[in-house]
């Protein structure tokens, strides 16, 4: 099947098996090797992009799904060398260790921050939820969106 779609801006045209996993053609056939696969079942978050705007699990989106559809990836939320407010806040504030986690995190911090106004600390951890870290805490992921929310003027006080 030929499948159409837009990733991070950019027009794409690919040939694959409509029932492979959006992951894989990604990071396979698009070289797009940011997202990761954490448990491959759709708990963990870490292969999160955005989809028309909304943050699905791209292990489980056969893509032919996306024909014709919109795609945000980690990678597509830098302008090349230069971090987002949302990156550069993760590394900042300890919230990017291992790093397995923190593309899905980032991926679904941008988006939350694009659509959610007034964040508060509890709003951020609800939000945030479907992204699973072993190494942080989530203290340091929230203090970090919530910080490149307030540089957005969308964060209010714990």
């Amino acid at each position: 099947m030929k499948i159409r779609m837009q990733v991070n801006g950019a027009a794409r045209e690919l040939e694959t098996e409509p029932m492979r996993r959006l992951l894989d053609v990604l990071r396979e056939d698009c070289g797009l090797t940011g997202t990761k696969e954490g448990c491959g079942e759709g708990e963990c978050g870490a292969c999160t992009v955005l989809i028309d705007g909304k943050p699905v699990n791209s292990c489980l989106v056969p893509v032919g799904q996306v024909h014709e559809a919109e795609l945000l990836t980690v990678e597509g939320l830098s302008d090349g060398e230069l971090l987002t407010d949302v990156q550069r806040a993760l590394v900042e504030h300890g919230g990017a260790q291992c790093g397995i986690c923190t593309p899905g995190i980032a991926v679904t911090a941008e988006s939350l921050i694009r659509r959610e106004k007034n964040l508060d600390h509890a709003r951020i951890r609800e939000l945030l939820a479907g992204n699973l870290c072993r190494c942080t805490g989530y203290q340091r992921v929230v203090e970090a969106v919530a910080e490149a929310a307030a540089k957005r003027g969308g964060a209010g006080d714990e």
